[in-house]
């Protein structure tokens, strides 16, 4: 007797979602317990170093001991047994961990954490994920606020540093926009929660000499970084789009699909301030492409201008009698100076100079 090929096909699906899901659920226990042992180990370094009166140089002869006593033992370095104290120190009065749930401490009559908080996003991120969340982030809400993001979006820890840099916390649902006025309640929502105020794109070098096309280019060059930058749900479709007009052609700088949205997302590089007439060039794209290109079952498209600088009142302005949804953001390519480097490093004009320089100089 033959095999039902849907029939089999199916039943193929069936077992690979059950494997994914019981594979996801391993992984979680073991991180839940990792995550248990190091807090329980924090616990004993800090309150033996308080009733032992123990100094801190100790941690780095445990540590050696421990290496001496577990030969192959990993991940108890003195750099992570800091670590593991310093982990303990800032959960101390939120959580306790009792194997094999996670118990809280109530602060007056407010939890810090409730338990599915603490079941479903604290234990489910990694200890590296952690860490770098207690050395980036002192505001409790701001760590929670992240902690969240990691696990919906399954956020690398470079990937995790980078929203943290670009201070996603602060910005997130700040863009200047029309959404709520273009777009019906729940994706006017949707759509606030997809894009920021200012991107973080460190990937990339300009100069501020630089044009649109030459932004453009920089920007093709690193597109999975630059996705990675726009958030979850996104796909490119590719630059400078080509929509017809009768005999004329227009272009539009980055097309996306958005497929939380579901809508196509056009994104128009500007290299300098944003101005009034940027509004009316992108509404114009916004209906070509909603009359040319989106599909039947798709939401109306959405158009970001990014540029380096902006005055929102300009852009309320602007925005005024626009019929489709729009937002400016502004974007950054590279990380701020350190203060101590100041006076020792050129600045990047100066460098470029003396890179010219040294160039023409035939000794």
């Amino acid at each position: 007797m033959g095999i039902n090929k849907k029939s089999y096909l199916r039943f193929v699906q069936e077992l690979k979602k059950n494997i994914q899901h019981r594979r996801h659920v391993a992984t979680s226990l073991v991180n839940k317990e990792l995550l248990s042992l190091y807090f329980s180990t924090g616990k004993a370094i800090t309150e033996k170093l308080q009733t032992e009166n123990w100094g801190n140089a100790v941690i780095d002869t445990l540590s050696a001991d421990l290496q001496k006593s577990i030969p192959g033992l990993r991940g108890f370095s003195p750099k992570n047994l800091r670590n593991m104290r310093q982990f303990y120190e800032a959960y101390a009065h939120e959580v306790i961990w009792q194997l094999p749930t996670a118990k809280i401490i109530k602060k007056g009559k407010k939890e810090q954490f409730s338990k599915k908080f603490i079941d479903n996003i604290f234990s489910s991120i990694s200890f590296t994920h952690h860490m770098m969340l207690l050395n980036k982030c002192r505001d409790l809400q701001e760590r929670e606020f992240y902690m969240e993001q990691v696990v919906s979006h399954q956020w690398s820890v470079s990937l995790l540093q980078h929203h943290i840099e670009s201070n996603l916390y602060r910005r997130k649902g700040k863009l200047v926009n029309n959404f709520r006025k273009t777009l019906p309640g729940r994706a006017a929502k949707e759509a606030m929660n997809t894009f920021k105020d200012e991107y973080l794109l460190d990937f990339i070098n300009v100069r501020e000499e630089d044009n649109e096309r030459e932004l453009e280019s920089h920007v093709i060059a690193n597109i999975k970084q630059f996705i990675l930058s726009l958030g979850k749900g996104f796909t490119f479709i590719g630059n400078q789009y080509r929509v017809l007009v009768g005999e004329e052609e227009f272009f539009s700088d980055l097309l996306f699909y958005n497929r939380i949205l579901q809508c196509l997302v056009v994104i128009e590089l500007k290299s300098g301030k944003f101005k009034p007439e940027h509004a009316g060039k992108l509404n114009f794209y916004l209906n070509l492409l909603d009359d040319k290109v989106k599909l039947p079952h798709e939401n109306n498209s959405i158009g970001i201008i990014l540029c380096k600088e902006k005055n929102n009142a300009i852009i309320e302005y602007a925005f005024r009698s626009i019929g489709k949804a729009m937002g400016v953001a502004t974007y950054k390519t590279s990380k701020l100076l350190p203060q101590r480097y100041k006076k020792v490093l050129p600045d990047a004009d100066t460098l470029r100079k003396l890179l010219k320089k040294g160039k023409n100089d035939p000794s």
